[in-house]
Formats: structure tokens, C-alpha cells, sequence
């Protein structure tokens, strides 16, 4: 325990400032606070204009962001005249400025971590700047050391956001990528350290290491941002996720376990415009605290990345999903997200003038006490070039317009919540502001210690041994407890197989794609053309396909380790529905369960199973035969079909191809289904790159569909029509043949349909083929005149199908050289036939090809690799690494 100074009532102009702010809040003359004078206390003082007076920034999503200017401080206890120590004064140059984030207590209150940035190193490239690192402050020897010794070690990433496990290990954020970059090699490309999805900045994920920084493992595989882990008292970890994933889902709330399994959403999802103040404001979830009570506190904050005062807020995540959602069996009401309750203050991220001032930081003491350290900016405001408190002003004199805010001064006050009471803990000067800061104090509620699954046990060996995991999901017909096939009949009779033949079935098939990690500029500066039409999708790579069960249940093996999304297919292979817009990922010998599938626009639970519905499919009687079906599989009690098929059968491998066979019909009772299958290997074409992989399935497979290599020469393919009899060709069907601007002899011809579909690059962006541009992009309508293609242009009608004429300035006619009047032409427009949004949003181009002229044209394998190619995104490229030759 630290020695302590004299208790000291606090100094009269503090007084008489707060009395002048016209608060509740007061200064009590009573027995010495423990936490005064017993602990502590370390914050953080920053110059907020450091360099070049350009103002601080703090970026949400650029959490590297460097401010330099700030010093850590300690004061041996909680008096606002107890002496403060620069903790890291002598750890750098004296004139060197650095900046320190991320204060983090352990529950016995002896260690204290921290992310240190060193300092600035002229002449030298941003990739070469200093990392951020992790720190640590012990009180019994009082020393400050760096947790990773090795200078190569420590500057492999950018590591932020410590905080102790209970068992002693750190987790933290960090950049360094570790796994993920080995399994880049394994599956063939170069090592590098991936970019967020905005391609932006390099993306944080969640790490853990030993007390002495080393065995780092990286926990979570998110393409954009998880950062901001809690350790919770549950011994869970809660964290903020930025989902990215086809556009901007905002920042969510995840929890996992310390072990990264069991990684689950928890909260936010559809709660980032909430109206505060009477005004829409768009938020994330960002940075949680626990309070004593259990509650999760979270500081909103200002999209102004300049703006640093926030608004306290209480998030009950156990009752809720959403801002307004609880969980199925909760049974709350009401709102899921409150105003903190802070004695009579009011605070918000607003700009205007607020009588109760600013807070830019709030630290919960670890105990039952409501006491938290604040960092504070009273309201102030500048009078004839005098700074007056604000309460010496009426609010009418508030309200006026032409009032000055003071500049900010954010200092360190401890705030009793209980008694309604404050105490000024440290002050500082005008242009720097106290920002983050703790006690030393232990905690009342230590963490419970969750230890990691062990494999054999928690964990499958064989699928640990394969770097595997499995995904089973209880039915695909599942829309957030609700059986969606109940117009067909409903889960019962789908899943009776002499009762509904597999044609019947909505859903037939799984797809398992994988995002890939984009690199930095200097591995590979990737041109947006590289991505085709949209670039929302980024790149995509096929994992493989499974068939789904007639009670809309599949279980299958995925790799470990990687973003995987999900997509539901019919007969044919095409996506069903909208596209999976969160990441999942499983560690080696993981299974996660899933109950079903949830629409975009549902805001019901779902993807946290303590807070979903109970799945419409209960499984099977157990005993006997699924009702009608064969009796070679007899499932257990509550067994899925996919249950029971790894049962006897194993737990089902992914394919390259769509397959299908038939394991459930009784041929006593109905007809055997016939089996379906796409495969690669009957293209004539070349197969997508990595289709190969599968004969000896790895978890480093990956299909890889890039438009120059594998959809091209779909249209350049020979498809001569040959006579049976005399072997003449008697047609042509070659795409290019018709699909043209030329014909056969080289003369000039309108394309067949005014779609082009040749091999040259393209007048519009050269960079593309012209027949990628002729399929996604809006074109001309063309015709052919004297041998020469060129745009047809038509009169112009006016609402009522009248002729629109040309006129001048002056609005009148302009004739032609026989004094008539001369018509408004325009082009005519040929809309794209093919969509980024998948193969169901491009039915006029599969209606086209099971028409009477294009029947059979293309084979059912050619038209399963557009349709998968469609629903990944119709990326030109889904490899950074393609040649440029």
C-alpha cells in the first residue's frame, strides 16, 4: 500500500468555480476518501496542438493514428496538491514527443498496461515510423518496461488495447496478423499485412500473449477492424467489431471467449442512427466499460474526429440485441441504451454550449462506491477577452449567439456519484487536457477465469488435427423462429422425402466463401478497375459447396482460422436471397451451431444464441426412421438429417462441384431422386484456379474465378454444330460469332442483341475487355450505315409524344436550310443484362439462354460458373496477384 499525505480540504478558488458554474454538485469537507488517499492515481496529459499547431485527431478508425505530445502521470494519491510524477520523462529524448493510449488495471491494482507510441523518426518512410507498443507500469518497483523486449519482435505490428486475463496473459489489439499472414503463404500467395476493407489502413485484430510478450496468438480473423477488448466479469471478452462486409454495417459489439471461441455478435446492429436530443445521429459502439453493477458503459462519440467530448451511456446487452430488440425470452421493454446517470450533469458530443460542461473521459473506480474519475472541461466562456464561469451568467445570457466558448481545459476531478459530490484531482494548462486515467486500486469483482477448450474434450482432434472446423445449421428454412416454407406446406412435409421430391425443395445447396485480405499499396497497388462493375464485394474466393438436407439442415467441415461467409442455393446453383453480410469464423476443432438464416431488413435476434428464438426444427423422435425415409440411417433423438447423415456417413467434406445423391428416399415407398452434378472438370474451358486442390482437400483450397481467364473464353469457345450423319458443320454458335461487330467475312455488323462480347479491350476503359463493359455498363443502342457502326439516335418526345424541336437562346425554332424545323435527337439506351448482386438479379440473361434460339447453347457447368462467379460479385479479378503481363 502506498504511504499517505495529510487529508486537505480543497483549495477555495476550485470553490468557489464550482459554485459559480451554479451546479448541485459541491465540495464536502468530510472524513478522507480511501481511494484519495490510499491509491494511486495515472492519467494521461496531452498537448492537444503538439506539432505544427494542427489539432489532435483521434480517428476511430484509425486507431494507429499518431498525436504526439503526451506523458503519463502518476500522483501518489488523489489530492489535488499531491506532487505528479512524468512516468515517461526519461524514456525518450527530452524534445521527443510520443503519444500513450489504451490504461489498463489489474484486478489486484499492483500492474498497469499501456500502448506507447516512441517518437517520430525524420526522413523516414510511415511504414518505417515506430509501432506502437505495450507497456507496463509495476507500483511495488515502481518501474516502467516495455512487455515485448525484442526491438524485432515489438515492431512487427501495432499492438493497442491491453488489458489482463485473469489468469495473468494479455489481450490486446494488434496489427501483427500473425496466423493469418502464415496462412497466406500456405495458400500460395506472399505474406503481408492486410488492409481494412476500406483499404484505408492496416486492420487491427484480437491477439493474446504471455505476461512476457511472447507465444503471441491471434485470436480473431475479421477483414476489418476488432479492437477494444474487455475482459468482462464473467470472464468473457467483450469487443468492437467493425462489419465492413459489403458495404458499411458500422461498429458492433462481439463477445467471445478467451480462447477466440464461441465469437458471437452481442449487440448494435441495426442501432447506429439514434435520436439524441431530438436529433438523428449516426453512432458506433466503441471502447465498452463494466461497472461494478455489471453494466456496460461506452462514451459515444462525435463523427468530428477533432470533437473529443462524449456522451456516458449504459448499454444493457443481457436483455438486449438492439437498441429497441430484446432477446426472444428476455421479455424487456423499453430502450436498450441510456444516458448515464452522472449526479445532475447532462453531458452530450453536441458542439453547442452546455451548462454542465464537457467530458472527455470516464473511469469506473473497481468497486461498489459509484465514485469515477473524470475528465472534465467546465463550462467557461470568454467576456471581453476575460474566461467567466458560466454560472455567473442567467441562461438567457447563455442563449446568446455571439457568446464565446472557452478553449477547452479538461481536467481530472473524481466524481461520487452517491452523495452527489466532486473533488478536483489534478489541473492543468490551457491547450492540453487530461485524458485517459485510472486508480491503482483493486478490484471488488475480479474476473472469473475461463480456460481454453482443450482439444479431444471441447474441442474435435480430428478437426483441430486438420485445422478445421464445422458449421451445423438446424434448418436454412429457419427465419428467426419462424418456418418459412409454411406456403409449401411447412418443415414437416419438406422434409418427408416421399412426400416432396428434392426438385420440390427450395433450398439445395450451400456455398462457403472466403473475403480476401487486401494488401497494402507497396505489396500490390490495386487499381479499382481490378474489381469490375462494384468494388462493394471486394475480392472473393469459393471454399467449396454441400448439399442441405431435405429438412433444410446441413452440417459441414470449413477451414479454421479464415473470414467465411454462408449463401443458400437452389437447383441451379444460385444464390438464394441476399448475401451473408458477417464474417464467421471458427478455431481448429470448433463447431458452431446456428439455428437458421435472418433477413437483412429483420431486425430479430439472431447470430447470438442466448438470444434468438428456438429453432422450428426439433430434430428426430430418436428410434426409428425419419417419417417415410430409408431406414440405412436411424437418427438419434433431436438429431438433425445433417446430424444424422455424419452420424453413419462422417461429417461432410466441401466440393468444388454441386453434388447431389439422393440417402434419404425408401424406394419402397417413392422414386430414388436423380443425382445432380456441376463439375469443372466437364468445362472446355479453364477450370477456376485452385479446383484442383479439392481431390485432396486441404483447408487452404480455394476457387478462384478471374474474368479474363475463366469467363472470357466462355464466349470465345468453338461451338460448331456438327450434322451427326455427314459430320458438316451445319451452325455456329460460338458466342463471338454472333455476339459481334464484325462478321465472319470482317465486314461491319450490329451485335446480336447490342451485345458484344469480343476479347478487345474495351474504348471505354481499356482496362476491362469489352465485353465486361458490354455486360454490367448501360450502353448505346447502335446501328450500321455504309458499313460503319455508329450510336442510332431517335426524336425526342416530349409527355405527351410530341416532337421536342431545337431551339435558341431566345426560345425559337431553329430550321434547317428549308426552313423546317429541326427535331431533338437522343441515343437510345441498352441496359446491362448482368448484375453484381448475383445470378438471380441477372434473370434476363438466364432467361435468354433457356429460350428457343440459346437452349442449351451454354451446358449446365458453364452456366453453374456464372452463376457463382455472379453471386460472389462478377469481380474482374478476385486475386490481387494476377499477372500483368
Amino acid at each position: 500500500m502506498r504511504p499517505t499525505f495529510g487529508y486537505n480540504i480543497m483549495m477555495f478558488t476550485v470553490i468557489a468555480l464550482l459554485l459559480g458554474c451554479n451546479t448541485e454538485t459541491a465540495i464536502k469537507d468530510q472524513q478522507p476518501d480511501p481511494v484519495l488517499v490510499e491509491y494511486p492515481v495515472v492519467y494521461i496529459e496531452r498537448n492537444l496542438t503538439a506539432v505544427d499547431q494542427t489539432p489532435a485527431q483521434f480517428q476511430s478508425l484509425n486507431p494507429a493514428y499518431f498525436n504526439p505530445g503526451a506523458q503519463l502521470l502518476i500522483k501518489r494519491n488523489a489530492f489535488a496538491d499531491s506532487p505528479a510524477t512524468n512516468l515517461t520523462a526519461s524514456l525518450f529524448a527530452e524534445d521527443q514527443l510520443i503519444d500513450i493510449r489504451d490504461l489498463s488495471v489489474s484486478d489486484d491494482g499492483q500492474q498497469l498496461l499501456m500502448a506507447i507510441r516512441a517518437p517520430e523518426i525524420d526522413g523516414v518512410d510511415d511504414d518505417e515510423q515506430p509501432k506502437w507498443n505495450i507497456w507496463r507500469y509495476t507500483v511495488s518497483s515502481q518501474t516502467l518496461e516495455r512487455i515485448i523486449t525484442s526491438d524485432i519482435t515489438a515492431e512487427q505490428g501495432n499492438d493497442l488495447m491491453p488489458a489482463f486475463l485473469p489468469d495473468g496473459r494479455i489481450i490486446f489489439a494488434s496489427t501483427r496478423q500473425r496466423l493469418s499472414r502464415a496462412i497466406l503463404l500456405d495458400e500460395g500467395k506472399p505474406q503481408y499485412t492486410a488492409l481494412d476493407e476500406s483499404r484505408a489502413n492496416e486492420t487491427f485484430n484480437i491477439h493474446v500473449m504471455d505476461p512476457d510478450g511472447s507465444a503471441i496468438k491471434q485470436l480473431t480473423f475479421n477483414l476489418s477492424h476488432d479492437f477494444y477488448p474487455l475482459v468482462l466479469q464473467s470472464g468473457k471478452i467483450l469487443y468492437s467489431r467493425w462489419d465492413r462486409m459489403g458495404g458499411d454495417h458500422g461498429i458492433n459489439l462481439y463477445r467471445m471467449n478467451p480462447d477466440g471461441t464461441e465469437n458471437e455478435l452481442v449487440f448494435g446492429w441495426h442501432s447506429h442512427q439514434l435520436t439524441l436530443d431530438g436529433q438523428a445521429e449516426p453512432i458506433d459502439f466503441i471502447k465498452p466499460q463494466q461497472l461494478a453493477s455489471g453494466e456496460i458503459l461506452m462514451l459515444l462519440t462525435s463523427q468530428d474526429d477533432t470533437v473529443i467530448q462524449k456522451r456516458p451511456v449504459l448499454i444493457n446487452i443481457d436483455d438486449y440485441i438492439d437498441a429497441q430488440q430484446a432477446t426472444a425470452n428476455s421479455g424487456a421493454q423499453g430502450e436498450a441504451i441510456t444516458d448515464a446517470t452522472l449526479s445532475e450533469f447532462n453531458f452530450s458530443f453536441s458542439a453547442a454550449l452546455s451548462e454542465t460542461g464537457r467530458i472527455n473521459h470516464l473511469y469506473p473506480l473497481p468497486d461498489n462506491s459509484q465514485r469515477f474519475l473524470m475528465s472534465w472541461d467546465l463550462c467557461r466562456v470568454v467576456v471581453n477577452d476575460i474566461i467567466r464561469a458560466c454560472g455567473q451568467f442567467t441562461a438567457e445570457q447563455l442563449a446568446d449567439d455571439n457568446l464565446i466558448q472557452a478553449d477547452p481545459l479538461y481536467e481530472l476531478w473524481l466524481l461520487n456519484n452517491a452523495n452527489n459530490t466532486q473533488q478536483l484531482v489534478a489541473s492543468t494548462t490551457q491547450g492540453t487536457v487530461l485524458t485517459e486515467s485510472v486508480v491503482m486500486q483493486p478490484s471488488a469483482q475480479p474476473k472469473t477465469f475461463i480456460a481454453d477448450k482443450v482439444v479431444g474434450n471441447e474441442l474435435d482432434s480430428q478437426l483441430s488435427q486438420e485445422l478445421a472446423g464445422s458449421i451445423h445449421i438446424r434448418s436454412v428454412y429457419d427465419f428467426d423462429g419462424v418456418d418459412s416454407t409454411t406456403s409449401a406446406g411447412g418443415l414437416t412435409l419438406l422434409s418427408d422425402p416421399s412426400q416432396t421430391p428434392a426438385v420440390d425443395l427450395p433450398a439445395r445447396f450451400l456455398r462457403i466463401v472466403r473475403g480476401v485480405p487486401m494488401p497494402p499499396d507497396d505489396v500490390r497497388d490495386i487499381a479499382n478497375t481490378d474489381f469490375g462493375r462494384s468494388n462493394n464485394q471486394l475480392m472473393r474466393e469459393i471454399i467449396g459447396y454441400s448439399p442441405i438436407q431435405p429438412d433444410g439442415s446441413v452440417k459441414i467441415k470449413v477451414p479454421a482460422n479464415i473470414p467465411l461467409a454462408i449463401s443458400i442455393l437452389d437447383i441451379n446453383g444460385q444464390r438464394i436471397g441476399g448475401r451473408h453480410s458477417q464474417w464467421i469464423t471458427l478455431t481448429p476443432g470448433e463447431t458452431l451451431e446456428c439455428t437458421g438464416c435472418h433477413t437483412a431488413n429483420s431486425q430479430l435476434p439472431h447470430g447470438r444464441l442466448d438470444a434468438q428464438a428456438a429453432s422450428i426444427n426439433p430434430g428426430a423422435a430418436g428410434g426409428s426412421a425419419y417419417p417415410n425415409a430409408t431406414s440405412n440411417i436411424i437418427p438419434e433423438q433431436g438429431q438433425t438429417m445433417a446430424e444424422a447423415d455424419e452420424m453413419v456417413n462422417g461429417l461432410a467434406e466441401l466440393s468444388d462441384s454441386i453434388k447431389y445423391q439422393d440417402i434419404w428416399t425408401n424406394p419402397v415407398l417413392s422414386a430414388v431422386n436423380p443425382n445432380i452434378e456441376y463439375s469443372y472438370s466437364n468445362l472446355a474451358t479453364p477450370a477456376p484456379n485452385g479446383s484442383e486442390c479439392f481431390e485432396n482437400w486441404t483447408p487452404y483450397c480455394r476457387i478462384q474465378i478471374n474474368y479474363v481467364e475463366h469467363i472470357q473464353p466462355l464466349w470465345d469457345l468453338a461451338r460448331p454444330v456438327i450434322d451427326e450423319t455427314t459430320q458438316i458443320i451445319v451452325a455456329d454458335n460460338t458466342c463471338t460469332s454472333c455476339h459481334n461487330i464484325v462478321d465472319a467475312d470482317g465486314a461491319a455488323q450490329v451485335p446480336a442483341g447490342q451485345l458484344s462480347l469480343i476479347n478487345s479491350p474495351s474504348s471505354d476503359q481499356a482496362a476491362h475487355l469489352t465485353s465486361y463493359r458490354e455486360l454490367f455498363f448501360n450502353d448505346v443502342e447502335q446501328e450500321e450505315v455504309d458499313g460503319i457502326l455508329i450510336d442510332k439516335l431517335i426524336e425526342v418526345l416530349d409527355a405527351d409524344g410530341n416532337v421536342v424541336y431545337q431551339v435558341d437562346s431566345n426560345g425559337e425554332l431553329i430550321l434547317d436550310a428549308d426552313g423546317n424545323p429541326i427535331p431533338m435527337l437522343t441515343t437510345v439506351n441498352v441496359p446491362a443484362i448482368l448484375s453484381t448482386n448475383g445470378a438471380r438479379s441477372s434473370s434476363i440473361f438466364f432467361e435468354v439462354m433457356t429460350n428457343t434460339t440459346h437452349q442449351n447453347m451454354l451446358s449446365a457447368d458453364e452456366l453453374k460458373l456464372l452463376n457463382e462467379w455472379l453471386d460472389i460479385g462478377a469481380q474482374y479479378y478476385n486475386t490481387p496477384f494476377y499477372s500483368q503481363d
